[in-house]
């Protein structure tokens, strides 16, 4: 499994109700850009949040992922900044 594919995976058995991107922001393979959106986040700070990214991914990233960019939002956030 690529790496890109474990970190969706993982933060998706975390946060099923998700919705994430994974991008390899350099194209090495060690740096990447995951954009969540969960309705889990409802409620939670910024630093909740990653939080509740990073945690499940602790042992994936410790040797696979020399670094990972997050953004998180609410559906309704992503919503008032991706308008229909």
């Amino acid at each position: 499994m690529d790496k890109t594919t474990l970190i969706k995976s993982t933060i998706l058995q975390a946060l099923p109700a998700a919705t994430v991107e994974v991008e390899d922001t350099m194209g090495d393979g060690h740096h990447f850009q995951a954009t969540v959106v969960a309705p889990q986040f409802k409620g939670k700070t910024l630093l909740e949040q990653h939080r509740m990214v990073f945690e499940p991914l602790r042992e994936a990233l410790k040797e696979a992922v020399h670094a990972l960019s997050l953004k998180t939002y609410t559906p309704d956030q992503w919503l008032k900044r991706n308008p229909v």
